[in-house]
């Protein structure tokens, strides 16, 4: 995007979607906290231009583009969500008219990628086709060399098992077998993965994978030879055969919040027990505020502007960033390159603008590094494994960079 006029009135506000009902509900109470955190802290550092951010009251709702339309209303900047990939096109479709700048921090759908939003759409969270390197690492570990995918029917199946596939490949070992299968219908697809003789398989599921890892188990294939993707990691107990995950490992996105940061949570929400999309959405709420602070602007388009170079992103071609210095979007005095610092807070990086150094802000979640489709280009992954009564622990963490 552009270098953008300042436009902003000098108060940075942040609005909330919070689209989960139901079973799901319990992941607002870690985006709120997390939210009110990053602001807490925003403020304690002096705010934006010297004054409060604030955080615009959050509703809950499904209806998507009506939340969008009431954060315009409400003279919202940026706004942090949704959860839901399926109701992010809504959200942008409305925020994106008004150049209001949009983080999500657990959008995941690979096709957002390429969604047209004016540059006014990024995530924090890793699309789903990120996990493709991650498993195949898994897969690989143990110097197996064939490896079979079996995944379940529709876009989120078909595009990792691609990604997972291609990885595979390219470490130099061979994919023997890639099957479909639908919820309920494994069988055939277990029997073509059987045939092809693999030493490891690859698990992509989401609501199927209960039915195919009990017919990959009745087939012969199961603990150590399998590796799951993170919609197949549940905790699963009695709900397959005695011993049927025994060594198996899975993936989960995002790394395990330190002690000090889920005290912080807490101290928010004294009840709050899921930690979720909380680093994400912390560090959604620091990233914006940051770029507010180097275009000296809390206009969406502004912010929107410097949101990839202060993630340390895409930076050819970019000037040091001083405040008191530059024009919105634009460069310090005598144009000289930039100067980046690495920095994990809000305190941190401002400091560092403060002395001449653009921010390369390094978050809870890990690096984020946006690139120009305002996708992450890193991930991280908790690895859990699978002891003999098919319950999960976390055993381990992976960081895989975004290919192509």
């Amino acid at each position: 995007m552009d270098p953008a006029e300042a436009s902003g009135d000098g108060t940075l506000r942040i609005g909330l979607i919070l689209d989960n009902e139901g079973q799901g509900s319990f992941l607002n109470k870690a985006q709120l906290a997390a939210a009110k955190l990053a602001v807490q802290e925003i403020n304690g550092a002096g705010g934006h231009k010297g004054r409060p951010v604030e955080l615009l009251p959050e509703s809950v709702g499904q209806d998507t583009a009506g939340q969008a339309r009431a954060l315009v209303d409400a003279d919202a900047d940026v706004v942090i969500g949704p959860t839901d990939s399926s109701r992010a096109t809504a959200a942008i479709d409305v925020l994106s008219r008004s150049k209001i700048l949009l983080i999500s921090p657990a959008n995941t759908a690979a096709g957002l990628s390429a969604y047209n939003s004016g540059g006014f759409y990024f995530r924090t969270a890793a699309a789903d086709v990120a996990q493709g390197g991650a498993l195949a690492k898994l897969a690989l570990e143990g110097g197996a060399k064939r490896v079979a995918v079996i995944h379940e029917a529709g876009d989120y199946g078909q595009d990792v098992a691609e990604s997972a596939s291609s990885a595979v490949t390219s470490s130099g070992a061979e994919t023997v077998a890639t099957a479909e299968f639908t919820a309920g219908n494994a069988a055939a697809a277990v029997a073509q993965v059987k045939a092809a003789g693999p030493e490891v398989v690859i698990v992509v599921a989401r609501g199927g994978a209960q039915g195919a890892l009990s017919e990959l188990h009745n087939a012969g294939i199961s603990g150590e030879k399998l590796v799951l993707s993170d919609g197949a990691v549940r905790q699963y107990g009695a709900e397959l055969g005695s011993k049927a995950l025994s060594g198996a490992r899975g993936i989960l996105p995002g790394v395990f919040p330190s002690a000090h940061f889920q005290g912080e949570l807490v101290a928010m929400d004294s009840g709050l027990k899921d930690m979720t999309f909380a680093a994400e959405t912390y560090d959604a709420v620091n990233l914006a505020a940051i770029a507010a602070a180097a275009a000296e602007d809390d206009a969406g388009s502004s912010m929107a502007a410097w949101l990839t170079t202060v993630s340390g992103g895409f930076r050819a071609g970019v000037a040091t960033a001083a405040v008191g210095g530059s024009a919105a979007g634009g460069s310090a005095a005598g144009g000289s390159v930039a100067d980046f610092a690495e920095c994990a807070s809000y305190k941190e990086c401002i400091d560092g603008l403060r002395a001449g150094r653009t921010p390369d802000y390094q978050g809870q979640s890990g690096a984020i590094n946006f690139d120009a489709n305002g996708d992450i280009t890193s991930a991280n992954y908790m690895v859990f494994t699978y002891g003999g009564d098919n319950r999960a622990e976390l055993s381990g963490s992976q960081a895989v960079a975004k290919s192509g």
